[in-house]
């Protein structure tokens, strides 16, 4: 059977399943991650299939193309599940426990939304990651807000805003290299251009975020601190010795250690903090009958696989001492696996091929230029799933078009990194929104709507674009005179 091309709607058709299908189940279930968001992939994955194999695609075509998707996502998997291990390890070894003891005593309600997005602006911005920051971190931080009283939804904001502000402009972080390596930009001057639409960005993020604190009505009282503090301390020994185990992460990632040994490290150095600082932990988890030595083996290798907890109780404090380990990842797992899956079907049967050539002509001067490669990048987040794709693909795409418009490289650069690398976080079933709302234990529907500087970043690329502000065009090189 002759291959025919996809036509515009037929292409779309798949994407308007997935959102029917996603939409019903955020209002009837309320639930992404748990299933519904995974069989609504599935189900859109079977729409493009058949459309595909219609219009003259084989099944091994489409499913090499699947395939190659899923491979393409390994790393981040592997990686997710190392933060799992290191969730788990470091609960039980008081990692978490003691930055919420010492959070209490530094922060305060009024202060925390805006002094969370600082902190992990910083250590984002020293690590150049983004994941790594929101499982160590970020994690603590979730702990220190909840029990200052305030909405998971609002500290989960705080902090991804943070984090991807710090990512986007690392010169350590793997996005900011993959984006002005696709425009064919200066690494450097790529950062430096960005600092004009990422600077105003956190800039209000940061004052939305410490004008909640102001004028918000939780609070929560130091004698309610101190009883948290007091429960933390009954389980753990707290110490500031603990903190060795995250300055290791950051050091280890800032000597460019990959992401997956530096967290597997961090997650072992965690079990071993554990046996050390935490003697009565290992044996609530692992037996008070048994050798000490069984009993560390028996609760570290629990912590680093399975729900973990130690103390059962239904107070809101104490989820500060339960952990999931790997085994409470593999619903994130399930759910980026038939992304890509649907990811992949796309790309192999020519419908994505088809939404950008009709997105391309839309692009007919430096606005729309620009503003059709930000919808181009958050559409690849979309449907591709993956925030790499959503960088590389568009960047090829637009490549010829932002130089034929006569426009420098870093702003196609820049475009990218402002659309796809901070968006990602926004979409559920993208391997970033499915990772973060794991790790932190937070609905994505719960959390996205703070996530202000992810939603600000491509508005503010886009204004930039159709006001004409800080465009860089390519000097025209001077004739000389006869």
């Amino acid at each position: 059977m002759d291959k025919k091309p996809i036509g515009l709607f037929a292409a779309l058709f798949p994407i308007i399943v997935l959102i029917i299908l996603l939409g019903a189940s955020v209002w009837y279930i309320e639930d992404v991650l748990g299933g519904p968001g995974q069989l609504s992939l599935l189900l859109a994955s079977a729409v493009a299939l058949v459309i595909a194999m219609r219009k003259g695609r084989s099944w091994f075509e489409l499913m090499d193309g699947a395939m190659a998707s899923i491979s393409g996502a390994l790393n981040s998997i592997m990686i997710l599940l190392m933060i799992g291990a290191l969730a788990g390890t470091w609960m039980i070894s008081g990692v978490v426990p003691a930055m919420v003891y010492y959070g209490l005593d530094l922060l305060n309600p009024t202060i925390f939304l805006f002094a969370a997005c600082v902190v992990c602006s910083v250590v984002s911005l020293a690590t150049g990651s983004s994941w790594s920051t929101v499982a160590t971190v970020g994690i603590a931080l979730m702990g220190i807000g909840g029990a200052l009283g305030i909405g998971e939804g609002l500290i989960a904001g705080a902090v991804i805003s943070g984090a991807y502000f710090g990512d986007k402009m690392s010169p350590l972080s793997d996005t900011t290299n993959l984006a002005p390596a696709v425009a064919g930009a200066d690494l450097f001057e790529h950062i430096r251009y960005m600092m004009w639409t990422t600077f105003p960005s956190i800039i209000i993020t940061l004052l939305i975020f410490l004008g909640i604190g102001i004028f918000s009505d939780g609070n929560v009282e130091q004698a309610d601190a101190r009883v948290i503090q007091a429960a933390i301390s009954q389980h753990f020994n707290i110490s500031p010795w603990l903190f060795i185990v995250p300055v290791a992460v950051i050091v280890m990632v800032m000597k460019k250690i990959p992401a997956l040994p530096a967290l597997f490290m961090a997650s072992l150095l965690g079990a071993v903090f554990a046996v050390i600082f935490q003697p009565q932990v290992i044996r609530v988890i692992g037996g008070a009958d048994v050798g000490y030595f069984v009993a560390a083996f028996k609760a570290t290798y629990s912590a680093i696989t399975t729900d973990t907890a130690v103390v059962d109780s239904g107070h809101e404090y104490y989820k500060l001492m339960k952990a999931g380990g790997m085994g409470g990842m593999l619903y994130t797992v399930w759910l980026i696996i038939f992304a890509m899956f649907f990811g992949g079907i796309m790309e192999a049967s020519g419908a994505l091929d088809s939404i950008g050539r009709a997105l391309m002509k839309m692009a007919n001067n430096d606005a729309s230029l620009i503003g059709t490669t930000a919808i181009t990048c958050i559409f690849f987040n979309v449907t591709a799933s993956d925030q790499y794709m959503a960088i590389v693909v568009p960047g090829k795409m637009f490549a010829k078009n932002f130089d034929e418009q006569g426009l420098e490289p870093k702003v196609l650069s820049r475009t990218l990194e402002d659309s796809g690398t901070v968006t990602s976080v926004l979409v559920p079933w993208n391997t970033c929104g499915a990772t973060q709302a794991s790790v932190l234990s937070v609905a994505p529907i719960v959390f996205i709507p703070y996530c202000f500087f992810n939603i600000i970043s491509p508005i503010m690329t886009v204004m930039y674009a159709y006001i004409g502000f800080k465009i860089a065009r390519k000097k025209v090189p001077e004739q000389a005179s006869s």
